[in-house]
């Protein structure tokens, strides 16, 4: 092996250490929840039929939630068939019987009932302790320094009052999931959308939307030249005067309504002036440079950013519809720092959307559970991806170093056994022996004797 790649064997196998921790450490429920969740489903086994005992194991947890990612990669209509016997799955029917699965999922629970009291009930009461437990591993993820919040559905149509309409996403109707991701699309933080919220008295309340924000870049190291971006639905110049106060550059699309008092060119005269038009109006607030872009393409978007403007301006592709060619149009900077790194959380969701786990249920908190070990798996795909690039190895040379090489072939006898000019080589690991059924080398044998005299 060249010392380049003995070098970066090392590194790759690092990186297989890592993954196993990191798949031990984000896949799935860790030892402390687990149990949580044994303890609380038999107990509500138990409060909806003391006749019929359930005893759930934490192997039985583990073998259900594995299943479950299974079935994902078949996307079968209906759970049922993968026992059925013509399109049984070996892999998931001789794990566990039918039965038992359903019942398992019928009796499936993560908070007790009972504890719940008062009016102002947590909505999110019955998967509590399992947001609580997973918002805390991801926040423990090394973050990069571009980061992004936007908005996750859960695709769900059954009935609760949580459901929400998203015009803009695929799946339209489902939870909406406010998400804090890397631009790699590793999330660190996230918040299921239940209405108002109170803001916590320890961080300023600057409206409804804008409050998720700072909710959600809590875990984010202060003053370490972070930069945090998202679109018009939260974008405000209270918040970037709020994250620029705690060290946490940000830029994102905003409304018109959100810029009182400054007065940008309209878009009848940015689309007389022609594609890629612009204008930029720059303020300072308090010890804070604001910079606010409004930009003509096929139709106007303003951005503000406390960090970037318009400059420098560089020229991109676009499709001419009149000329029936791809032209080249100015762009500013902060459009191109916006679009290349506010798509983290979409990127996730495209990860998880390839092979959803799919499983109906009657229980609304179900969908939720399923999709939250989807997004845990998918954490730990994009993880492993992160640390393969970080070695600086191609995909071919990670292959070849997980992959055999071809076995030296044994001389021919006449060179074999001429008794000549063969010497011993020592080295630090063992080798395959080249001796005809020999599987090692003992003490007691002496396989080099042997393989060059008989």
């Amino acid at each position: 092996m060249h010392s380049y790649q003995h070098n970066h064997f090392f590194a790759v196998l690092s990186t297989i250490i890592h993954r196993k921790w990191m798949h031990k450490h984000f896949m799935g429920l860790r030892n402390m929840i687990k149990r949580l969740v044994v303890e609380q489903s038999n107990l509500y086994a138990i409060q909806c039929n003391t006749n019929e005992p359930f005893n759930l194991t934490t192997k039985e947890l583990e073998q259900f939630m594995g299943t479950a990612v299974y079935m994902s990669l078949f996307g079968l209509p209906g759970t049922r068939m993968l026992w059925n016997k013509a399109t049984r799955v070996s892999q998931v029917a001789d794990t566990m019987a039918l039965n038992r699965w359903e019942f398992i999922k019928k009796c499936l629970h993560f908070n007790n009932n009972e504890v719940r009291q008062g009016e102002n009930v947590d909505l999110l009461h019955k998967i509590r302790p399992l947001v609580t437990h997973l918002t805390s591993k991801l926040q423990t993820i090394p973050m990069g320094s571009k980061l992004a919040v936007d908005e996750q559905m859960v695709p769900f149509k059954g009935r609760n009052r949580l459901k929400q309409y998203l015009l803009a996403k695929p799946k339209k109707w489902g939870y909406k999931i406010l998400v804090l991701a890397g631009s790699d699309g590793v999330p660190h933080n996230f918040e299921i959308y239940t209405g108002r919220v109170v803001q916590p008295p320890e961080l300023p309340d600057v409206g409804a939307s804008c409050n998720v924000v700072l909710r959600l870049a809590q875990p984010i190291p202060k003053h370490q030249k972070h930069k945090l971006f998202f679109d018009k639905w939260f974008t405000s110049v209270p918040l970037i005067l709020t994250l620029a106060q705690q060290g946490i550059h940000c830029a994102g699309t905003v409304r018109s309504s959100r810029l009182p008092g400054v007065s940008m060119m309209c878009d009848a005269e940015l689309k007389r002036t022609g594609r890629g038009s612009f204008d930029q109006k720059t303020a300072m607030v308090g010890e804070t440079t604001v910079h606010a872009v409004k930009w003509y393409d096929n139709r106007s978007v303003s951005l503000l950013s406390d960090y970037i403007g318009a400059h420098q301006v560089t020229d991109v592709d676009r499709w001419d519809g009149k000329q029936k060619k791809v032209i080249r149009v100015p762009c500013p900077a902060v459009v191109r720092e916006y679009n290349k790194n506010m798509g983290g959380v979409d990127l996730l969701d495209s990860v998880i959307a390839l092979y959803r786990t799919k499983i109906s249920s009657k229980k609304w908190y179900h969908r939720l559970m399923f999709h939250f070990i989807d997004m845990t798996t998918v954490t730990a795909w994009l993880l492993y991806k992160r640390d393969c690039s970080s070695t600086g190895m191609s995909k071919e040379e990670q292959i070849r170093l997980y992959t055999r090489g071809p076995a030296t072939p044994i001389p021919v006898s006449d060179v074999r056994l001429d008794a000549t000019a063969h010497w011993m080589v020592m080295d630090e690991k063992k080798g395959r022996c080249k001796v005809p059924g020999c599987k090692g080398t003992p003490k007691a044998n002496n396989c080099f004797l042997r393989f060059h005299t008989e």
